[in-house]
């Protein structure tokens, strides 16, 4: 792999799109490192899973370009991201990818809000008196 490979990950509202090349294992997204952009490790976790499902988080330099939704929602975007990218790299990675669940793009979003209601499902009090 010479050149730059690309895919794109979606989560919620987030969109983040993903750039891979042969390098010694750095993440940025949005121009910063990516433990300074997501200081929760639970998100950095995210955003290395499919790296270490395949064993190789010190291979590929990483750059993310992340908008839209939250931090969370980013991440995942972006754990997506990679592994469509890995897969680009080496189809043989996808058995493992898969079994990690790291190929499926989850479809819940945020519910509508409907009339006479206060949010999605929350009612008003009812007073009875």
């Amino acid at each position: 792999m010479e050149k730059q490979k690309n895919a794109v990950g979606r989560r919620k509202e987030a969109v983040t799109r993903v750039f891979m090349t042969k390098g010694e294992g750095n993440i940025k997204v949005n121009d910063l490192d990516y433990k300074a952009y997501f200081p929760q490790v639970y998100l950095q976790n995210q955003v290395e899973m499919p790296l270490k499902a395949i064993e190789a988080t010190d291979k590929f330099d990483v750059v993310i370009n992340a908008t839209g939704g939250g931090k969370k929602g980013q991440a995942e975007a972006a754990k997506l991201g990679i592994s469509r990218v890995l897969i680009e790299i080496n189809a043989e990675w996808r058995p493992v990818l898969k079994a990690a669940g790291l190929l499926r793009r989850d479809p819940r979003g945020v519910e509508r809000k409907k009339f006479g209601k206060k949010k999605a499902r929350r009612s008003y009090q009812f007073s009875k008196r």
